[in-house]
């Protein structure tokens, strides 16, 4: 089991979503806990300036970005639509 750890923008960024889409990422949270290549997950890692991060979805049009950072530890960066960190 992963230990997460939350950023200060992501806790900015979920505060600012909709009910519905933060419990979605509740959901996405727990079960990134549990696996985070889980294949419902759809994690993949990403390219050019953020190749050191991993994105997940949440829904079809929201994902969470988040790193490796120790040990079965995960610190989750961002959360929103894919116009984040653009």
């Amino acid at each position: 089991m992963f230990r997460i750890l939350y950023s200060p923008r992501f806790n900015r960024e979920y505060k600012k979503l909709f009910t519905l889409v933060q419990e979605k990422a509740m959901t996405t949270i727990d079960d990134l806990r549990i696996d985070p290549f889980a294949p419902h997950l759809k994690t993949h890692k990403l390219q050019g300036n953020l190749q050191k991060f991993y994105a997940c979805s949440v829904t079809y049009s929201y994902r969470i970005i988040f790193e490796f950072i120790e040990n079965q530890t995960i610190l989750l960066r961002s959360v929103g639509d894919h116009s984040i960190y653009d």
